[in-house]
């Protein structure tokens, strides 16, 4: 954030105000902590302008709040101290340059996403872009690793309406600098979550993190978006319980041939259950909305790296394989020919 206009409130712009945007985005707005500016588009964005946003919990509990601005062109803004960005990985470069664009001289911009981030060798050797993720190298050049803040989070999130968020279950978010410092600004940023009422967290060492979240991601996303069963519906079938148990194995394998070995009991426990009962995983519902799936940044990021190392991943090879025919069935329906 600056540091020019200390008394002043920050301009933080969320970055796709969707179901984990969209949450985010209500708790700053009601808040009240910053100037806030929301990217959105179609029925959710014209639902935000004309009646802002609402957060509603399953247990009863109700936000609602109003953010400054609501537009879908971020050139519309001015530039900003943070941009919280929610897009789906697939979907990051292109913005690349807009985001640069977006930032103060000292903004930072804080990547709320599922799976591998594109900054993952930023500070590692043979630093530089990933072929899968940032296939031309776009977020890295535009954009930089040093602007960037990554972010894990642990929040079960649906839009159940234009301008409207279902929270499911659990509200804790784990900030951290691509090159492991405890830097100030990654201190602000999470003193601003933590007062707006988002329980978050600083860590040194991200990475860990990063896997550790991946062991219920890379197991439960894809084994939902395939069978269209929520985690509840998943997690009773014995065979598909192994399935995922087997996942969660080799991503902690591959953790633990990048130097990130992962506790025994953090292995078990993703094994045993879903982080929270009766959701739709991020994946699913993309699937159930037929939009595009997020195989590299959960899944073929991964399993890239088992390759590099030598790690078997006979699960996940296969469930890949089934992902990215789901993905090319969903975005080119007119590809398939009917059977007569």
């Amino acid at each position: 954030m600056s540091t020019t206009a200390p008394s002043a409130r920050p301009r933080v712009c969320v970055y796709g105000a969707g179901a984990v945007g969209g949450h985010v985005a209500t708790r700053l707005a009601h808040a009240g902590l910053c100037e806030l500016s929301v990217l959105a588009r179609g029925e959710h964005l014209r639902a935000i302008r004309t009646d802002g946003l609402t957060l509603r919990h399953v247990d009863g509990a109700r936000w609602h709040a109003r953010p400054a601005r609501a537009t879908d062109d971020p050139a519309t803004l001015a530039p900003q101290d943070v941009v919280l960005v929610s897009l789906k990985a697939h979907a990051l470069p292109a913005h690349a340059a807009a985001l640069r664009r977006l930032l103060k001289p000292d903004g930072v911009v804080v990547f709320l996403n599922n799976g591998i981030p594109w900054w993952w060798r930023h500070g590692l050797p043979g630093a530089g872009p990933l072929e899968r993720l940032d296939p031309q190298g776009a977020l890295w050049r535009e954009l930089g690793p040093e602007r960037a803040l990554g972010a894990v989070v642990y929040s079960s999130n649906e839009v159940e309406a234009p301008g409207r968020v279902l929270h499911r279950g659990r509200n804790h978010y784990i900030l951290g600098e691509p090159d492991g410092s405890l830097s100030p600004r990654l201190a602000r940023v999470a003193t601003l979550l933590q007062d707006s009422g988002i329980d978050t967290e600083t860590s040194a060492t991200l990475r860990a993190n990063i896997w550790r979240k991946l062991l219920l991601n890379a197991s439960g996303n894809p084994v939902s978006a395939l069978t269209r069963l929520d985690t509840t519906e998943r997690l009773a079938d014995p065979a598909l319980l192994a399935l995922c148990r087997q996942i969660v194995a080799e991503i902690a394998a591959i953790a633990a041939a990048q130097g990130w070995p992962l506790d025994a009991a953090d292995v078990a426990r993703a094994g045993a259950a879903a982080s929270v009962a009766s959701a739709r995983p991020s994946m699913l519902q993309d699937v159930l909305l037929a939009r595009p799936l997020e195989v590299d940044a959960i899944l073929g990021q991964p399993q890239l790296f088992a390759r590099e190392l030598g790690v078997p991943t006979p699960a996940l090879d296969v469930v890949i394989a089934l992902l990215r025919g789901l993905d090319r069935a969903l975005q080119h329906p007119s590809d398939r020919t009917s059977t007569p």
